[in-house]
């Protein structure tokens, strides 16, 4: 026995082989630094909305208690806000209105709060796991962590973030999960639109795909028919969206900012919830805005329809690029809508097959300059002055960059911009098939 152990001692000092590492080990003490960085910085968080510390600017936890407390007054008598034309949401929003419910020891406010705290810490737990998977990296950990940071008290005094957690969930399940993966599409979907973008890069054919597609359908059938039949108004979000006018942290807004300095007769009000232009010129802006969008719908259908080589991280990388795209040209970009940007990214950064990298850091960047903008600044951006002007060109400059790029990226990625002369490869077939990432 000890002439063997010396046997094996030798070959580990020539070959320089060490024994194995403590199961958990090595992967546990990489863990521990985010979590503490997480909590810290969520810390400060919780700190802002609860005013313990002030930031300048508006209250950005006044519409919990103004808002979605009242909502939740409206939807607990058994009926969807029909009065409120702020009230411009799915019907599966009711769920994050109430949810504070849950926790009957705590008033409304401090429910809300606590609900949103344990949807980042679940999805911090998702994001470690991504990690540590085949073809994972940590990057999208510290993504996540830092992008919720970088927004500030917005992150936490809206629902957004429950929504960017049921995506990126999405996104991390698909390649394994994909009829779990399509409820949650559906899911999100149904509480506020946009993740229904996830599906943007997912293949038609092949069994894992229809999987995805026919799990998507069959849950959005299914709860919009139940939210259908339990609350009259389960639509009446669609009419009031349909009104919306130009927010001034849009790109849109950029002509209004400018144009106040030369005599434009416009002005500047609370509408529909937000604070938007309001005057000459404004329905043609947000009409192109509009366009933008559309023009945006068009450049993915015809990616979709070149893209020759589709891979596992395809899914993300094709999610996070419409997502930016839909964002960029709003005629909103609230604060609250980069925590999509962030929780898309962070997918992103999980998965070493991704290509989005570059885009995804332009974001957490703009997400930094949101934070100036709202609520630090935002009297300034209201005013129209230089230094508001130039901090929402700034962060709008950066989603331009980050979509631009985002595009160039995944057309060349996916073999579009190639000529026709083979058939799409198995990965196109099916993406699933391939190793798995976080796609």
């Amino acid at each position: 026995m000890e002439h063997t152990a010396g046997h094996a001692g030798d070959r580990e000092r020539t070959t320089g082989t060490a024994p194995p590492p403590t199961r958990g080990g090595p992967a546990r003490a990489r863990v521990w630094p985010a979590v503490a960085v997480w909590a810290a910085t969520r810390a400060v968080i919780l700190l802002c909305v609860t005013r313990v510390l002030v930031l300048p600017g508006p209250d950005v936890a006044g519409d919990v208690s103004a808002i979605y407390q009242g909502w939740s007054e409206v939807l607990k008598t058994g009926t969807f806000p029909l009065d409120d034309v702020t009230w411009q949401y799915p019907p599966a929003a009711a769920l994050a209105i109430l949810s504070p419910g849950l926790l009957p020891f705590l008033d409304y406010t401090a429910g809300f709060f606590a609900v949103v705290l344990v949807v980042d810490a679940a999805a911090l737990v998702l994001f470690l796991r991504a990690g540590r998977r085949p073809g994972g990296r940590p990057a999208g950990v510290w993504a996540w962590i830092a992008g919720v940071a970088l927004l500030g008290p917005t992150a936490y005094a809206r629902y957004d973030l429950m929504v960017a957690a049921v995506a990126a969930a999405a996104l991390l399940a698909a390649a394994r999960r994909p009829r779990v993966a399509g409820a949650l599409v559906a899911f999100g979907a149904l509480l506020k639109v946009w993740p229904a973008l996830v599906l943007c890069g997912a293949a038609v054919r092949g069994r894992r795909a229809r999987a995805l597609w026919l799990s998507a359908a069959g849950t959005a059938v299914a709860l919009t028919l139940g939210f259908m039949a339990a609350a009259p108004g389960a639509t009446a979000f669609l009419a009031f969206q349909r009104d919306r006018g130009t927010e001034v942290e849009s790109l849109g807004a950029m002509v209004f900012h400018v144009a106040r300095h030369f005599g434009w007769s416009g002005q500047v009000l609370l509408n529909y919830g937000s604070v938007e232009f309001l005057g000459p010129m404004v329905p043609l802006v947000s009409m192109i805005a509009l366009a933008g969008t559309s023009a945006a719908v068009g450049w993915l259908l015809l990616w979709r329809l070149r893209a020759r080589e589709l891979t596992a991280a395809t899914l993300c990388d094709a999610a996070f690029t419409a997502t930016l795209l839909f964002t960029t040209t709003s005629r909103v970009i609230s604060p609250q809508y980069m925590l999509w940007l962030v929780g898309l990214a962070a997918v992103c950064l999980s998965a070493r097959a991704s290509r989005q990298a570059l885009p995804a850091v332009l974001v957490l960047l703009a997400t930094g300059v949101t934070l100036l903008e709202f609520p630090v600044w935002f009297a300034h951006v209201v005013a129209s002055d230089g230094q508001g002007i130039a901090v929402l060109a700034l962060r709008n400059g950066l989603l331009v960059a980050a979509s631009l790029l985002a595009c160039r990226r995944l057309w060349v990625s996916t073999g579009a911009g190639r000529r026709p002369g083979r058939e799409p490869s198995l990965s196109a077939a099916d993406p699933s098939r391939t190793p798995a990432t976080a796609g």
